[in-house]
Order: structure tokens, then sequence, then C-alpha cells
């Protein structure tokens, strides 16, 4: 596998298109690992302090993400090194999709990530660059559909992705219009989890976690973990966090979501970020749901987890271990080697199995239908670690092995 990876990550990206604002003091790069299937995509994020190799090193992550979501492209990333809070951050995100928008229209496509919102900028601010849908140049360079059967489908993944949820079976709140976008990724994650005991042995119900983040993709981590009836039992998020080592009740989980503001956990319990960090690694675990920014998980704080009982961990978030190589460094061969590590790109593959669920052929929007392909997904890839590899140990290890065959 090591040597894999090595010829995967030394291997020079197709295309790097790099980019200064004229207004501004922000840059940007779309780094296109490569064309595989004649498209690629990724979504753009943003964040002060972002640099070139943290895009490449995400464009790797997502072709190897799509081995397992589909459709079989290569991939890409976007990222903008500018701070998010900026007043000036929309003119910014109008200036960057104008420069980027003649590779949306052939052969890359691209959705939210860190501190871009999908649905409230990107797909409105690239229709105003002139593109249908930020992953029109999917449609064009992998699927090449003919132009009535592109504008069918690109109409069928409009809605789909900002379709709001109708039921209590994925929504914490039908009053609140929560849409398949805000859902699917924490959904998947929590489904990682379940699958997991699933066909390793066990059982979720009644199992203690500890989420880390509480943004979108963890707070419905949180929300799921807890429908299926673990136990929540900590929070951290950037500002502080919660604690209740009996396990939060699903009320409580509910709430939780639905009083945060933006991405950010709000509580009349918070403890300060300072003291919740040094504390919550050190509560009893099985599940770790690590859900914030990239390269945030240090070694330290997964041996204290270990030490007190941790099982398998979900990785919500894109590379989330505090390692400099871009995928497999010591902290995460370390974690590897003692636990269940289920790699971000099975447990988090949620949007990207969206995309192509609704890209794929005409589908009917139906929730069921929706998040039940994306938890078939993530249940056929650790189906396929399992067949090869039946230990509880190496997980991410076998996986990036099945991964890394198809693409070098």
């Amino acid at each position: 596998m090591k040597d894999l990876l090595a010829i995967y990550e030394n291997k020079q990206p197709e295309i790097v298109f790099h980019w200064k604002d004229a207004e501004t003091e922000a840059e940007g790069w779309t780094v296109i690992n490569s064309l595989r299937g004649g498209a690629a995509g990724g979504g753009t994020r943003m964040r002060e302090g972002l640099d070139v190799n943290e895009v490449l090193s995400l464009a790797k992550t997502m072709e190897v993400k799509f081995t397992v979501s589909g459709p079989p492209i290569g991939g890409a990333k976007s990222g903008i090194n500018f701070d998010p809070k900026d007043p000036r951050k929309k003119g910014v995100l109008e200036r960057w999709y104008h420069a980027v928008a003649p590779l949306l229209k052939s052969y890359y496509g691209t959705g939210g990530d860190l501190n871009v919102d999908e649905i409230h900028e990107v797909i409105p601010i690239t229709e105003d660059a002139g593109v249908w849908h930020p992953q029109e140049g999917v449609f064009n360079g992998h699927f090449r559909p003919t132009e009535a059967d592109k504008i069918n489908r690109i109409g069928q993944l409009r809605l789909g992705v900002i379709k709001v949820l109708e039921g209590t079976n994925y929504s914490p709140d039908v009053s609140r219009k929560y849409t398949v976008a805000d859902m699917i990724t924490g959904f998947g994650v929590a489904e990682a989890v379940k699958h997991y005991y699933d066909i390793y042995g066990g059982s979720v119900e009644g199992k203690r976690a500890i989420v880390q983040g509480f943004g979108n993709v963890g707070a419905a981590a949180a929300f799921y973990l807890a429908k299926m009836g673990a136990k929540v039992v900590g929070i951290i998020d950037r500002v502080g966090g919660v604690i209740n080592e009996d396990g939060f009740t699903f009320e409580e989980i509910v709430n939780l979501y639905k009083n945060k503001d933006g991405n950010t956990l709000v509580s009349d319990a918070m403890i300060p970020f300072d003291e919740i960090n040094e504390r919550i690694w050190n509560i009893k675990a099985e599940i770790f749901a690590p859900c914030a920014a990239s390269r945030l998980v240090k070694k330290d704080q997964i041996s204290k987890m270990i030490d007190t009982g941790l099982e398998v961990i979900s990785c919500g978030a894109n590379v989330p271990f505090a390692d400099k190589e871009i995928f497999f460094g010591p902290i995460m061969e370390f974690t590897d080697e003692r636990v269940s590590l289920i790699p971000d790109f099975i447990s988090n593959c949620g949007m990207a199995r969206v995309f192509a669920f609704f890209m794929e052929g005409r589908v009917s929007m139906d929730d069921e239908l929706i998040f039940t392909d994306t938890s078939t997904t993530i249940r056929n890839a650790i189906l396929n670690i399992f067949e090869e590899n039946t230990t509880k140990k190496n997980i991410s290890k076998t996986a990036f092995e099945i991964a890394l065959k198809q693409l070098i």
C-alpha cells in the first residue's frame, strides 16, 4: 500500500489554475489532479492561510473518494486564501467564479466546502458567471449527454441538492426546511458507524460517541448517531463544547442542532475551549467522529481515547489527522493499527454520492431513495474492505489499497 501511495502522492497534478484578486489580497487555486474519465470534481473552500499544497492534497483525496462514490472521474479542489468573515467575501467569490468559469463549463465540477455554502453562494454565483450548474463541467467532460438530457439532469441535480426534507426520518425539524445538502454528509458519517458494527460485529445502539466540530457535518452526524441510539457524551467546537458522560438525550441533541448559530455550537452549558480540550479526550467513548477542519487531531488525543475504550473512528473531516503527509501520515497509521478507522473518502462521501446519483440518470425526488443510495454506497465500501480484511485493524490501509489499485 505504501508503495502505491508514494507513486500516487508524487504524481504531479495535470492542471493548476492560479488566481490573484485584483481588488483584495485574496489568492486562489484550482488543482485538478487528473482528468480521469474526461472530467474532475471537488468543492471550493475558503480560509485564511490556505495554500496550494492544501488544495493539492484535497484534490488527490477527492480522486480517491470518487472510487467509492462515483462517478469514475479525476479529483480536483478549489481553495481561496481569504478570511471568510471579511465583508468583501461575496465580491471575492464573484470574481473567482468568473475567472474559473471556463473550467466549470468544460471539465471541472465544484460545490460547497469549508466556509463556502453550496446553495447560497456556489450555485447562484456560478449561474451569474454563465455556468448552468457548478457540476456542468462533469456533465460535459464525463457523461457527454445530449443537450436535452443535460438540461434534464442538471435540473434534476439542482432540485435534488436543495430539496427540502419532508419527514422526520432525516430532518431534525421539518418546519425549519433542512435540505439534502444540509444533512447528507453527516448522515454518511453516522451510517458508516452503523454499517461498521453490523459488518464487523456489534451494534451502534448504546455506544458512547464524541463529535469534533458542530457545523453541517458534525451536527448532522450527532443527530443521526443519537437517532440510532448512540449516546453522544461530548461535543467540541471552535469556541467551546459540552459534556454529558451519561449521554445527551436525543431531544437534547435535536435542540443543540436547532439552536446552533450558523456552523457554531450554542449552549447554556458551554465549556470554554481550553477547558473542554483538556477534558473531552479522557471521556469514555467507543465512537469518535472528527468533523471539524482538516489536520486537527493529534496523537496524544487519539492515545487518550484509545486508553478509555475507543473502538471506531468515522471521519467527517477530510484528512482529520495532524500529519504533514497528504494521506497516510504517522498519526493516521498509529490510529489505524490500534482501532477501526473508517477513512474520510468512505465516511464523508455523502455529498459526492448525491451528485453522482442525480447525474447518472433520471431518478425520483424521494428522500428515502436519496439517503438509502448514500447508505448503500458506504455499506458496500465497508463490505469490500471486510472481504479483504476481517480484522478490526488496518481498515484504512486496506481501503487505500482497494482504491489505489483502481487509480494506478
